[in-house]
């Protein structure tokens, strides 16, 4: 099916590099330790499908790449300069095109990192976690603190001037004093931006086996007692959560979405895409895409994407209707600290947010949990708190049966 791309102005591409060195243990996403042989494959059939791709977007403006994985920097300089050039070679990059790529501690040089920065990378994010060696080892990295610092100034060094973090919290034997040091030491560093995620315990994981027990009876957010890898209570848990808001907040960090933090000026604009639902395609496998409110997602298993033609490669496209469209607009842009426009939700829809949602609004307007400020609708500090809860009733379906 030919997508109309008339009006669509910028568009943003995300490029899936499955291979690590190492499955963390807490990990479920897709991505897997693999030859080098396996990944000059993996190269050449990525680009063949970037190639493919290009004819539905020859009039995009492309605005935001971003590679993640997996451990994208497990490709070489010279790999990563293929997929780039490629990718230069089919779409029209924005001046000034914002590039990321995801990188692990421990798989970076000097000279990779400079090869990095020739091909376009203009912008890293580093998983860190946690700066304790023994939370790190618990969690099946493959790195500790004193590998993430090398990383850091490698990063640096050549000349990257646009540097994510990420942090984790809840880990199994952290300490809020363990978690409130780590925050610290980062702060030390100076990052653009700043990451801090819960863990969360995911079915299919080496963790899930572990802590299935007390993941169920936490309703998956995976709280337990005793033994010194226990995974602290949900009071320590949430005591994290607020020292990250006040610690980062003192540094000069803004939150700008529930989870992340960043320096005036350096937000992620590629996640911002996502939150506000802007188009962006997905290269690679299993990577999902969202084009004229058509979603669609690529082939999922490594060897039958190594060997599908390179237009062969996606899964059955789904039309998202007019009430879905609405539920995402909510429940995606309220994680934003700005909130949702109501203008802009009128004139996308044709129908005032009032008029769709104004019975929860109000209602959670009651509790405390959403305001209304400048013709946005944004969840309170309060409303952050339990903002699955708040999102949750975004769902029309949902709305519905609370109406009956």
């Amino acid at each position: 099916m030919e997508r109309d791309t008339e009006h669509l102005h910028t568009l943003g591409v995300y490029i899936h590099i499955p291979f690590c060195l190492q499955k963390c243990l807490y990990c479920d996403f897709l991505s897997a330790p693999a030859e080098e042989a396996v990944r000059d494959r993996y190269v050449k059939a990525l680009c063949e499908e970037i190639c493919a791709e290009a004819v539905h977007y020859g009039r995009c403006s492309v605005a935001t790449v971003f590679i993640g994985g997996g451990t994208p920097s497990v490709l070489s300089g010279q790999q990563i300069q293929t997929i780039l050039s490629c990718l230069r070679s089919h779409y029209r990059l924005a001046a000034g095109a914002e590039i990321t790529m995801e990188m692990n501690p421990g798989t970076v040089t000097e000279e990779k990192l400079s090869a990095y920065r020739a091909a376009g990378i203009n912008r890293i994010s580093l998983g860190l976690q946690s700066a304790d060696n023994e939370e790190l080892r618990r969690l099946g990295r493959i790195h500790t603190w004193e590998t993430f610092l090398e990383s850091f100034r490698f990063c640096r060094t050549a000349g990257f001037a646009n540097i994510n973090v990420d942090l984790m919290s809840a880990l199994p034997g952290q300490t809020l004093d363990s978690y409130r040091e780590t925050v610290r030491k980062i702060m030390e560093l100076q990052p653009e931006h700043v990451s801090a995620y819960s863990l969360i315990i995911e079915e299919g994981t080496p963790f899930y086996e572990k802590y299935r027990e007390s993941a169920e009876e936490a309703n998956g957010q995976g709280k337990c007692k005793g033994g010194s890898d226990a995974l602290p209570d949900e009071e320590t848990d949430r005591a994290m959560y607020e020292e990250t808001k006040r610690l980062l907040g003192q540094d000069g960090y803004s939150r700008y979405e529930i989870s992340n933090y960043a320096k005036p000026g350096r937000e992620c604009r590629h996640n911002c895409t996502y939150w506000t639902r802007g188009d962006y395609v997905g290269l690679g496998l299993g990577a999902s895409s969202l084009v004229d409110n058509v979603r669609w997602q690529n082939i999922g298993e490594l060897g039958e994407y190594l060997n599908a033609r390179a237009g062969e490669k996606k899964r059955e496209r789904y039309i998202l209707s007019a009430a879905e469209q609405m539920e995402e607009t909510m429940f995606l842009g309220l994680r934003m600290m700005r909130g949702v426009s109501e203008a802009d939700f009128l004139r996308t829809f044709g129908y005032s947010m009032e008029e769709i949602y104004g019975a929860v609004i109000r209602r959670h307007r009651q509790q405390g949990l959403l305001k209304k400020e400048k013709g946005r609708i944004c969840l309170t500090d309060a409303g952050i708190d339990v903002s699955n809860y708040v999102m949750a009733d975004f769902l029309l379906s949902n709305e519905r049966e609370k109406e009956k």
